[in-house]
């Protein structure tokens, strides 16, 4: 009899932990692990502000997942996902098919423009590696060529944010930390540089305690970040954005060298567009994180909504849930390999926190409030814990932050 085929669709931390705790739950005749993902590398989404502020290295983000994962029991495709065809329980490559008898879907996420006229043509946004790395190479470029470019104007150095969610803020505060150096490097006048945030809604940080939400805005403005709230991004144009200020019919043009876009994403198209039945884009699942039309598929992450029992709303998609949910499901194929009961997955928070560069931030640890430094401190300790959990006590010695357990 032929082994169960059990195939991930994505490597971003869902993904990536359910093959990595696959991998320690399964003994190696139990079944064959396939991880599919279109990059050789994982990423670590939560870096990707400070990659695209330059104040790391883009590389330091990502890891090769033949590094990561026992390449003898977890075997790796490198592709592009197309379609899911569940009758057949097959998986449409770009470069051929894949069959499964058990498939997991984490496909993430796809940045959303929620319609605005020209933000996808004149706007960044930070979803992956390379557009990080795009928005730090432009930024440069735009100081770099300010004294040398005839055509040169202020606005060059003006940058928009649109969104103060924790993607924005945290983009914020590597920008305040980065702008010095760049203005030091390229010789230009620190009060030339604008930072301008644009949020829809009346104060930042939405899921946030509004006292941290609140020492955050105080500390960006502080560093000179102006914010626009209540206010929304109608048109993005090679010259910057329009925006219009809640109740107001007035439009406002302010010009921008750069236009990023933080203000929010959409679960991957694939499911929804392979006939799943979703829930905003995403995957309703059920307690044990099943697609409830089919035993044999899951969905983790970005791509998938879980709600608590008895709750009205979902549980926010983040790394520590995706990873929470990953490290569930591993349990759970193992108890379907072996005739056994699947648990629920519950949620269990362990804090959060956002950084405001690389030595200020604001959180909630185990109920407590935490700001500046210790706060700081404990994002990397958070960071680190990851690495830990994915590669162990290697992958956090090269890639970690503190560079310690």
């Amino acid at each position: 009899m032929s082994k169960p085929k059990i195939v991930i669709l994505g490597a971003g931390y869902g993904g990536m932990m359910t093959a990595v705790r696959l991998e320690k739950e399964l003994k190696a005749e139990d079944a064959d692990i396939t991880l599919v993902n279109k990059h050789n590398y994982h990423y670590q989404t939560t870096w990707l502000h400070e990659a695209a502020a330059g104040t790391i290295h883009h590389d330091r983000t990502r890891m090769l997942i033949k590094n990561v994962i026992n390449t003898k029991r977890v075997k790796f495709v490198q592709d592009t996902v197309e379609s899911i065809d569940r009758e057949n329980k097959k998986v449409a490559l770009k470069n051929g098919e894949i069959a499964y008898d058990y498939l997991i879907v984490a496909l993430g996420f796809e940045s959303n423009t929620f319609g605005i006229k020209g933000l996808a043509e004149n706007a960044f946004a930070i979803r992956s590696v390379n557009t990080a790395r795009k928005i730090r190479e432009h930024i440069e470029y735009k100081f770099a060529s300010y004294n040398n470019d005839p055509d040169a104007k202020d606005s060059d150095l003006t940058i928009v944010v649109g969104g103060a969610g924790l993607s924005g803020i945290e983009f914020l505060g590597e920008l305040v930390d980065r702008i010095p150096d760049l203005c030091k490097e390229y010789d230009i006048d620190p009060n030339k540089v604008k930072i301008v945030d644009v949020e829809g809604m009346p104060f930042v940080l939405p899921p946030f305690d509004r006292e941290l939400a609140k020492y955050a805005q105080n500390y960006l403005e502080s560093k000179g970040v102006v914010f626009k709230l209540s206010t929304f991004i109608k048109e993005a144009t090679p010259e910057g954005v329009k925006v219009q200020k809640k109740d107001s019919e007035e439009l406002e043009e302010i010009q921008a060298g750069t236009v990023v876009w933080t203000g929010g994403v959409k679960a991957n198209h694939i499911p929804a567009d392979s006939g799943f039945e979703t829930n905003r884009g995403k995957i309703q699942v059920t307690e044990d994180l099943r697609y409830p039309e089919d035993d044999h598929v899951f969905a983790v992450g970005d791509v998938a909504v879980v709600f608590p029992k008895n709750a009205e709303r979902p549980y926010p998609p983040t790394a520590q849930i995706a990873i929470q949910e990953a490290e569930n499901l591993a349990k759970n194929i193992k108890h379907i390999l072996h005739g056994e009961k699947t648990e629920a997955f519950v949620y269990k928070p362990k804090g959060t926190v956002a950084s405001l560069g690389e030595k200020q931030a604001i959180g909630v640890v185990f109920d407590h409030k935490l700001t500046g430094k210790p706060a700081a401190a404990m994002k990397k300790v958070i960071d680190d814990r990851y690495l830990l959990m994915l590669g162990g006590v290697p992958l956090v010695l090269k890639k970690g932050k503190l560079n310690l357990l």
